[in-house]
């Protein structure tokens, strides 16, 4: 009786920890994901260390502004404003089928230090270059643009239309747009180091400017600070990925 009267408290203490335990999950039905990146399948969850805390310069929660400013949920009119659980769809609906892409649009620095699994790096500065650049040019059209075919115009048109028509090309040439056709453009989600963090703005106002539909530009604000904050997989990339976009 004795033994028994010391082994059951135990017994009952263990059965407790276990129900009680709670397995840190992504949400209630979704305890991780897997998502391509590159050659690898990399399994997506939190850390499972309840008492887990942030260290270093993601723990941060104030740096020098300006440049470090506040930056706005919608970088651009149109362009959608996505979170997490967003980047698993969108990973899972755009990018597995070649209709997407995940950038992480922060410096070849940062992207070495670790990435969201899944992301390609182009840095924020690439979509700043020449327009008219040949880099500007292999970019987009890696992208899924198309140079823009020029509309055309029967010879008895009148001089109006005519000088109209070069008014508006010259216009659109200005704003990068009618230069490139983007109807097969891929979906770009594109995230930098967080709130705090304009190099996806920019990359995104960018990008607007040179036509792409606003429409198919999405915005994970959160970037690596939220994502370390949640406790979620950061991969460090391969070195052949450094420059690969």
């Amino acid at each position: 009786m004795k033994t028994i009267s010391i082994i059951l408290p135990i017994l009952l203490g263990v059965m407790l920890a276990l129900t009680t335990h709670a397995e840190v999950r992504i949400t209630e039905d979704r305890p991780y994901i897997y998502v391509n990146h590159g050659d690898q399948l990399v399994r997506v969850q939190r850390i499972q260390d309840e008492e887990h805390e942030l260290s270093g310069g993601y723990a941060r929660t104030s740096r020098k502004c300006p440049p470090f400013c506040v930056t706005p949920a919608i970088p651009a009119p149109g362009v959608h404003g996505i979170g997490e659980l967003e980047i698993f769809d969108f990973l899972r609906t755009r990018v597995a089928i070649g209709r997407g892409l995940l950038v992480d649009a922060r410096t070849a620095s940062f992207f070495e230090r670790g990435t969201i699994p899944g992301s390609v790096n182009i840095a924020f500065t690439r979509f700043e270059d020449d327009p008219e650049s040949e880099a500007m040019r292999n970019l987009l059209m890696r992208l899924g643009a198309k140079p823009a075919q020029p509309k055309a115009t029967s010879w008895w048109s009148s001089l109006w239309t005519r000088v109209r028509s070069l008014i508006e090309t010259a216009e659109a040439s200005q704003q990068g747009q009618g230069i490139w056709d983007f109807s097969e453009a891929k979906e770009l989600a594109l995230w930098c180091n967080g709130p705090w963090c304009d190099q996806s703005p920019r990359a995104i106002r960018a990008l607007v400017d040179l036509g792409y539909p606003p429409e198919k530009l999405h915005y994970y604000r959160g970037g690596m600070q939220n994502w370390q904050m949640l406790g979620l997989t950061v991969i460090i990339p391969d070195i052949s990925e450094v420059g690969a976009w």
